[in-house]
């Protein structure tokens, strides 16, 4: 089968590299050697076509050749017969692989996957795997490999235990244990029947007989063993069928522990301690203990564990509510690793687990397990475990009056005060996800301190509050009813499957309300659906709670110094507050498989929002605008510094413990120095656009009506502070929502559309402002609309704009200049009031406006309004407009910020030396520059041919004007020789004549620019015809010469022939001859035609015949040459000499119609 694996192998390198086609033929045979060679030419000789051999042809040939059919049958049953034996499971597995791909049929599947390998292994893996199911294929391996390993463990411990026996000195009559926490198990490879090992006569404890456990091999106590005296030796003596002499009785038939002697002995000395009383030391009792579980891979892969994560003494801990446990433990690694205290116990406990025995001698007292916010104290007993911190067994949950459901991994316990607590662990189907929250809590600072704050799942049922969810209607109105929309199989299927779920946990129960809204499903971006109530009936006459939301501008303006920074997003969050009893009918909603209503707050309730901050504002009420800023579920801890923010946020979390307000894990963030907040990046630096969030806009398709422009504006105007000018910009589209107006996509509307989305894309970071000190305000305003820019100390707050209403298009320009600050001053009126603020417009009467005598009544009221602030308005030219120069250099910035990099404190520093204007924070960017012009000039020469030449020339002495650098660059009197590369010569021209710099320059100025530093062949020519068709000059440069007149016509000859018109058609198809172009002489009175072919050769014409022309035409006395450019270059020369009466008028200018004229 070496043939069969060279294919494969040959067949992965061919798919890494990405051959295809016949080159993977080529390849492969390439790498043929001998017998396989010789194959492969006999194989494409006899081909009809070897060059078009597929690969797939290739393969099915080569392994028809080298891989006989009968040789992968027997590799098939060899596969199929494969048994583990004395293999490792690595061996058996590695063997296992390389087999079945000769049998692809049977392990097709991972369900026959697993049934092939599980066939294969010993009994004693096959039967211990036969009582659990796995997921995949991949499970069970690795539940192999933790057996084997397992086992193995209990091997070693069991031979080394042996051997430290068989060394033992006299006959002790006390029994010998393991130590603390030693394994104490049996092996079914030494419960051979017929074998025994006879050690020393150190006696062994012998736990009493029990039951089996199905699927675990009995336990059972080592035999004992007698030494060889003579040599001091360890002697191992076995039989077939008979055991060894007992070493008690010395009789042979049975072994120590069923001794008939021993048993005698054991009663009488019994009896005689039941008669001495308290004379004699009573021997050593020692407790059974059982639990079922002791890893965490095995309690995850149980179906009925009830797993999670609390803090047990303030550390996060796995904790395993386990009914079949008879007690409660606690892993010695955990102990060691927090240093808990241990104390001993009175009676060792034998505790008895799928494994084996484990020998228990610790107790841990008094260790607090916070189990949602309620303590239990427990006595917890020392065991090593795998992964399970903790284990609470029958005695723990009887104390505390434990009720567990395992089917749905829900338990529930009476706390000290009485108090239920009631906890639900994850589905059984996410395990991953559990061990993951589990360990990422405990590697977070601070918060692995809180592990019950962050639950896999809700407890259940939220708290009894203050505050509850209430739905006050319109009075009069009568309950509504809307009959259930109708769903296909799929959402049946997921509706019933949900509203299940919610019953569990209590969220919704039976109703017989009269209310009724249907249901609708609303697809997640994970491509699941979630079930949505239609309360848009019940909003509709439901009493607006008027508890203001946040702006989101005031909560980023308390951010103002922050550097440090944590994200909390709630675990459902409206899950987490009542309703009101008498208002949960109201909630009702309608279904196909009956009518529900809610007990918790739903999603699509008007006043949901309101509430839910109603709640957050009373719990953190002292927090807020400290270090604290909470938008509905959303809460952001901002610090100046580290030390700080260890205390802020170990504040908060507290709050949240007190209030049983629960957290997601997987959407919080901790200790970054960046994050993002309501579709905002906010940084020590400033905020800017979340670029995630702006995607949608980046993505968002032409709208093709107005409710379509009408999304779009609101989604782009969320981050209108952004964009200079939005209003203004946005105008063309602004236009399409007013009443009345039909909907025409226009190229303006186009245009708006697009540089919205790229104002968007590249908006600058704005920083946060310090409300202590002054503000700067520049103002402008135009017939589009008024725009503003507030600024502290030359760094940009936020833009402003908004258009102009239809009255304030008859404004005057100092009313609208003034309107323009008056906008300014409203909008910000939160920071400009009580401050110093300087405000610039480029309107210079403004700056007198409070001396001026004469004002209108609007301008009157307008300055009542200014007075209010301390303002002082400057004047500022256009041109010197610094919020303009400073943006154009934010903009050229812009296209940085978006992946940048913060600089280290010390380089910050260093560049803090320095004036960079705008720019409020330092960033390290990369920037991948080209190659210039001249480089690229450099880089042709190598390749033209003329350069080359010239090069050449240089060498021989013959070219004095040329000469040629160090570098092998040629220049031409110091100008540089630029290659005949036509994209490269358009560039120059275009950078010469097109650029802001150039501004459009005539050919004479523009050939003289380019002559001092570039050369080339026929760059006047070049300079002249790129000028002659620039449009712009064409548009807008005016004629400084005298106007030519009206265009004269051409007299009408009086006889045939007497005046002719020549035209030369080319660039045709070149015939077998070698010609491509056709002469063709038109009489202008008679319009007759001769025709005569032009060669591409030089003076090919002259061969035409001009005696049959002349014997055609006779005297001619004048001639037309139309289209002169396409002309031989003597052409008029030869003409002349040809014809000597005749004269020849040459027309240069291209126009069709005047070829037809005269033709």
């Amino acid at each position: 089968m070496e043939a069969d694996d060279w294919l494969r192998t040959i067949e992965s390198k061919l798919d890494i590299s990405h051959c295809e086609g016949h080159d993977r033929v080529l390849f492969a045979a390439h790498q043929l050697q001998g017998q396989a060679h010789d194959w492969w030419v006999a194989f494409s000789a006899a081909h009809p076509e070897p060059q078009d051999i597929s690969w797939q042809e290739f393969r099915r040939a080569f392994r028809d050749h080298f891989v006989p059919k009968g040789e992968v049958k027997v590799k098939r049953r060899e596969f199929l017969s494969l048994k583990q034996g004395s293999m490792s499971v690595r061996e058996y597995l590695t063997k296992f692989t390389q087999l079945s791909r000769y049998a692809p049929d049977d392990v097709d599947e991972d369900d026959k996957k697993q049934d092939c390998f599980r066939e294969g292994l010993n009994p004693g893996l096959r039967y211990a795997l036969s009582s659990s199911d796995y997921r995949s294929f991949q499970k069970l391996v690795d539940k192999v490999f933790l057996i084997e390993r397992e086992r193995k463990a209990l091997d070693d411990d069991r031979k080394r235990r042996m051997s430290y026996q068989g060394q033992g000195q006299g006959s002790s009559t006390h029994p010998r244990y393991t130590p603390p926490g030693q394994i104490m198990r049996s092996n079914n490879q030494y419960q051979q029947k017929g074998s025994t090992q006879n050690y020393g006569q150190a006696r062994q404890y012998a736990p009493p007989q029990q039951q089996q456990r199905p699927g675990y091999p009995a336990l059972r106590a080592p035999a004992p063993t007698q030494p060889q005296q003579q040599s001091g030796q360890i002697r191992n003596t076995s039989a077939p069928n008979t055991y060894g002499p007992c070493y008690i009785c010395k009789e042979t038939g049975h072994l120590a522990n069923r001794c008939p002697k021993k048993q005698q002995n054991q009663n009488a000395q019994n009896q005689q301690n039941r008669s001495a009383g308290s004379s004699q030391q009573p021997r050593q009792n020692f407790m059974r203990g059982r639990v079922n579980h002791v890893g965490v891979e095995e309690a995850q892969d149980a179906p009925d564990v009830i797993l999670g994560m609390f803090a047990a003494n303030s550390h996060p801990a796995t904790i395993l509510f386990d009914c079949g446990a008879s007690h409660s433990f606690i892993a010695i690694q955990f102990v060691a690793r927090f240093n808990l205290p241990m104390t001993m116990m009175k009676n060792k406990m034998i505790v008895s687990s799928p494994g084996g025995d484990m020998l228990a001698r610790h107790l841990c007292p008094k260790i607090s397990i916070i189990i949602r916010g309620v303590e239990f104290l427990s006595n917890l007993i020392v065991l090593e475990s795998k992964g399970l911190d903790i284990i609470l067994g029958m005695d723990w949950l009887s104390k505390y009056n434990g009720v567990t459901d395992c089917a749905k991994k829900r338990v529930s316990v009476r706390g000290p005060g009485g108090k239920i607590v009631e906890y639900q662990a994850v589905p059984s189907n996410a395990p991953e996800a559990n061990l993951n929250q589990i360990n990422a809590v405990a590697e977070i600072k601070v918060v692995n301190e809180f592990p019950d704050v962050f639950p896999e799942e809700l407890p259940g049922m939220p708290p009894d509050r203050e505050i509850e969810f209430v739905i006050d209607l319109i009075p009069g109105t009568a309950p509504i009813y809307k009959r259930p929309y109708r769903m296909d199989a799929n959402q049946l299927a997921e509706l019933k499957e949900q509203i299940q779920e919610l019953l569990d946990k209590g969220y919704i129960r039976p109703s017989t309300s009269p209310w009724g809204a249907p249901v609708i499903f609303v697809p997640k971006k994970d491509g699941t659906q979630r079930m949505c109530i239609d309360y848009r009936a019940l909003n509709d006459v439901t009493v607006k709670n008027k508890y203001p939301l946040p702006r989101i501008d005031d909560l980023f303006d308390q951010l103002k110094g922050a550097s440090v920074f944590s994200k909390i997003d709630l675990r459902s969050g409206y899950h987490q507050l009542k309703i009101r009893a008498s208002d949960i009918p109201k909630t009702a909603f309608v279904s196909r498989y009956g009518l529900y209503e809610f007990t918790v707050m739903s999603f699509g309730l008007t006043n949901a929002p309101a509430y839910f901050m109603y709640l957050m504002n009373k719990v953190f009420m002292e927090y807020l605008d400290k270090f604290v800023v909470v938008f509905i579920d959303d809460i952001l801890v901002f610090s100046i510094n580290e030390e700080e923010h260890e205390k802020h946020l170990r504040m908060v979390l507290q709050k949240l413990r007190e209030n049983q307000l629960y957290a997601k894990l997987s959407k919080c963030e901790f200790w970054l120095f960046e994050v993002s907040f309501l579709g905002h990046i906010i940084s020590k630096g400033g905020i800017s656009v979340d670029p995630s969030k702006i995607k949608a806009v980046q993505d968002w398709v032409a709208p093709q009506n107005v409710s379509e422009i009408r999304s779009f504006l609101g989604l782009a105007g969320y981050y209108r502070r952004f964009v200079k000018n939005f209003s203004k910009i946005a105008q063309p589209l602004s236009k399409l929502l007013s009443k009345g107006a039909t909907f025409e996509w226009t190229n303006k509307c186009r245009l708006s559309f697009e540089e919205l989305k790229k104002r968007l894309t590249t908006a600058p970071i704005l920083i946060m402002p310090d409300v202590q000190k002054p503000f700067t305000v520049y103002c402008d305003a135009s017939r589009q609309g008024l725009g503003c820019v507030l600024m502290q100390e030359g760094h940009v707050v936020a833009y402003a704009s908004r258009q102009l209403r239809e009255h304030e298009q008859n404004y005057p320009t100092h009313d609208l200049e003034l309107a323009a600050v008056v906008h300014a001053l409203k909008i910000w009126r939160h920071y400009l009031m009580g401050k110093k603020t300087e405000i610039y417009t480029d309107h210079k009467s403004l700056k007198y406006i409070f001396t001026q005598p004469d004002l209108n009544l609007r301008q009157r009221r307008w300055l009542e309004l200014i007075k209010d602030y301390d303002v002082n308005i400057n004047y500022h030219p256009g041109k010197a407009n610094i919020v303009a120069d400073a943006l154009s250099r934010k903009s050229y910035c812009s296209h940085l910020i978006a992946k940048a990099r913060v600089l280290p404190q010390e380089l910050y520093e260093e560049c803090a030396l320095f004036m960079f204007g705008i720019l409020g924070h330092i960033d390290v960017v990369v920037l991948e520059v080209g190659a210039t012009l001249e480089q690229d000039i450099r880089k042709g020469q190598q390749t033209d041919e003329k350069i080359q030449a010239i090069k050449q020339s240089i060498k021989e002495g013959r070219s004095s004007e040329f000469t040629e650098d160090e570098e092998g660059v040629v220049w031409y009197k110091q100008r540089l020789c630029v290659p005949n590369i036509e994209s490269l010569r358009e560039l120059i021209l275009s950078e010469a004549h097109d650029s802001a710099y150039s501004i459009h320059p005539g050919s004479t100025k523009m050939y003289h620019d380019l002559k001092t530093r570039f050369w080339w062949y026929g760059m006047k020519r070049d300079v002249a015809e790129y000028v002659a068709l620039c449009d712009t000059c064409q548009r807008v440069k005016a004629e400084h010469q005298r106007p030519a007149g009206l265009l004269q016509p051409l007299r009408i000859p009086e006889w045939k022939w007497e005046e002719i018109s020549m035209d030369f058609i080319v660039g045709l198809p070149r015939t077998q001859s070698g010609f491509d172009s056709i002469w063709v002489i038109v009489d202008r009175l008679s319009k007759v035609l001769f025709q005569s072919r032009k060669g591409t050769r030089v003076r090919i014409w002259q061969n035409c015949s001009w005696h049959g022309l002349y014997a055609c035409m006779g005297y001619l006395r004048e001639s037309y040459l139309i289209g002169a450019h396409n002309s031989p270059p003597d052409f008029g020369k030869s003409y002349m000499k040809r014809w000597v009466p005749s004269s020849i008028s040459v027309q240069r200018t291209i126009h069709k119609q005047m070829g037809r004229q005269n033709g």
